[in-house]
């Protein structure tokens, strides 16, 4: 299956999920009803999905994602009041450890489903809310 295929079937099932629970849940739930709606639909992932985290070489440990759709498509889920850059770094974090194309962050807790959902792929960027000469310039203004 091609990823952008994945990610919409991932999609359709979570949309299915959300609109027979509804928002409110721990995310354990979310996911629990996720894979149940997965499995229904014939899209194979695996669920907590282990990989390699590696620092100049050497591994260093190991990151753990949500799901792991078809083997190409990440899936993390969310219940927050809203999805922040925080949770774009970790599956851009994600997808350069794995060497995968594309995350789907899912937040269930959004009251419309599709609003609480990002697509990050592999070679997006986030922007800082601060410049780093910014940074500095305020820190100098308080030393």
């Amino acid at each position: 299956m091609e990823v952008n295929e994945v990610a919409r079937g991932v999609l359709n099932a979570a949309i299915e999920v959300h609109r027979h629970l509804g928002p409110g849940y721990l995310e354990s739930v979310y996911q629990a009803a996720l894979e149940i709606e997965l499995g229904l639909r014939g899209v194979n992932f695996e669920r907590q999905a282990t990989f390699r985290v590696e620092y100049k070489g050497q591994e260093v440990g190991a990151g753990r994602m949500d799901l792991l759709a078809e083997r190409s498509v990440i899936v993390e889920i969310k219940a927050v009041e809203r999805l922040n850059e925080v949770h774009v770094a970790q599956a851009l974090s994600y997808l350069k450890a794995t060497g995968l194309p594309l995350a789907l962050l899912i937040n269930f807790k959004a009251p419309l489903l599709l609003r609480g959902v990002k697509r990050i792929a592999r070679n997006q960027s986030i922007e800082p809310q601060g410049g780093a000469d910014e940074t500095f310039d305020s820190l100098k203004h308080h030393g």
